[in-house]
């Protein structure tokens, strides 16, 4: 995942009133059958996801990280499917009794950050990456995921007599990357047997065992931009005898700034314009003959993404051309807004409300993306957030998700096992229902 500022707490009243809602919220057998098994499969979530954290694997080479779950759902006796889309994997779960279909999905990849966290599985993991030597760790928490899911499959396998339908195990590869659910539908992840809903989750710095949620757009298309300034090399000691680009991408930089905060409706949609990489020159006394821009866009609109991709390119090359510069920009297609289903939302609300261990908040849109929306383009779908934050720390001042000094309370991990199990099983009961 690629976050933004993290979200705004709930209202305390609010939080307040889904732990109530939760605590009238019907148990079924199902999931009092869950909660049996939890206590002997807990230790052993635990244990993975310290594995999977101290052994982190980049998008597309998480071979070590899909043979454990692979030989994991085997034992199991589910049926694999493996390698899918490169290097995922998915588990087929057929119940004792009739029904539909639901998929649950983890991300597995970890990201080119040196851990900082002292902890006594930590990552020393070192690798290349974009031609440089750099660490390797789970600083967005997929980690978690991955154990989490390995555990709901382990609770479910373990009931498979009493569960009527089919739960697809979706282990997901290169989140990051946003091309590893594109590479797992391309391979046939959603065939045969068709989910007719998919349920996926992000641990996030918020209280420890907490869920939030909202109906409709939850995380922002995301997409990238380069823009090329050429100038005319020149010594430094001269700069009237050339054309300085690193002036001139200074000047575009803030241009920039302008569009999301005076040229662009606010008050319709949030959207975040970010350079995040600059690079040109190489002495202090040569001016360089160009300099490379590269940022993020963020956006929840497709045509509020056209016209900000316009006023990205008309900027840049106007203000190159007030210096006598020239401006080469090139904005991609970006990725999808990922959207909660609001039927499907409603449907599982009472669910959600009674598995959260610290209620259920309701959230305004987060900046950050995600390739989960690949999947519900075609079934729909509900994403949501586990907090992961220690009782005694600020949510609002601790490390977020792909800093070095991120940290994932494991008291979480037992609410994030409940919630996939009981998605799955509730959804599954009430289809039968129909």
């Amino acid at each position: 995942m690629r976050p933004s500022l993290r979200f705004a707490a709930a209202a305390a009243a609010l939080l307040c009133s889904t732990r109530a809602d939760a605590q009238s919220a019907p148990t079924s057998e199902l999931s009092k059958l869950i909660e049996s098994k939890l206590s002997s499969v807990m230790p052993k979530v635990v244990a993975w996801r310290r594995d999977i954290h101290e052994h982190p694997e980049l998008s597309f080479e998480e071979t070590r990280t899909a043979k454990l779950v692979a030989d994991h759902l085997r034992q199991l006796g589910l049926e694999v499917q493996a390698p899918i889309g490169k290097t995922g994997v998915v588990g087929i779960l057929r119940g004792g009794k009739p029904g539909p279909v639901v998929a649950l999905r983890a991300d597995m990849d970890g990201l080119p950050v040196t851990e900082l966290v002292d902890l006594p599985f930590k990552s020393k993991v070192r690798t290349q990456w974009q031609g440089q030597e750099v660490g390797v760790m789970h600083a967005c928490g997929h980690d978690n995921h991955v154990a989490i899911l390995m555990g709901a499959a382990e609770v479910l396998a373990g009931m498979k007599a009493q569960i009527p339908g089919t739960i697809k195990f979706l282990f997901q590869p290169a989140e990051e990357g946003l091309g590893g659910a594109q590479a797992m539908v391309d391979d046939g992840a959603l065939k045969a047997p068709v989910p007719s809903a998919v349920f996926g989750l992000h641990v996030w710095p918020n209280t420890v065992g907490s869920i939030a949620v909202r109906q409709g757009p939850i995380m922002a298309a995301a997409g990238n931009f380069k823009i090329i300034v050429k100038g005319r090399q020149t010594h430094g000691s001269q700069p009237w005898s050339g054309v300085d680009p690193i002036v001139v991408a200074s000047q575009v930089v803030m241009g920039l700034q302008t569009i999301a905060s005076r040229q662009v409706n606010v008050a319709y949609l949030p959207s975040v314009l970010t350079v995040g990489q600059i690079t040109g020159g190489n002495r202090s006394n040569i001016i360089p003959d160009s300099v490379v821009m590269v940022g993020t866009l963020r956006t929840f609109d497709d045509a509020m993404r056209a016209d900000i991709a316009m006023r990205i390119k008309r900027t840049a090359e106007d203000i190159a051309h007030s210096a006598g510069a020239t401006a080469i920009v090139e904005v991609d297609k970006g990725g999808l807004v990922t959207q909660n289903d609001t039927t499907l939302t409603d449907r599982m609300m009472p669910t959600l409300k009674r598995v959260a261990a610290n209620g259920v908040q309701f959230i305004n849109p987060v900046m950050g993306s995600e390739d989960f929306p690949v999947f519900t383009r075609q079934i729909p779908g509900i994403f949501f957030f586990l907090g992961v934050t220690p009782k005694d720390k600020d949510p609002n001042t601790v490390a977020v998700n792909h800093s070095p000094l991120f940290f994932a309370d494991e008291g979480a991990l037992v609410t994030g096992v409940r919630a996939m199990t009981n998605l799955a099983t509730d959804y599954l009961a009430q289809g039968t229902k129909k």
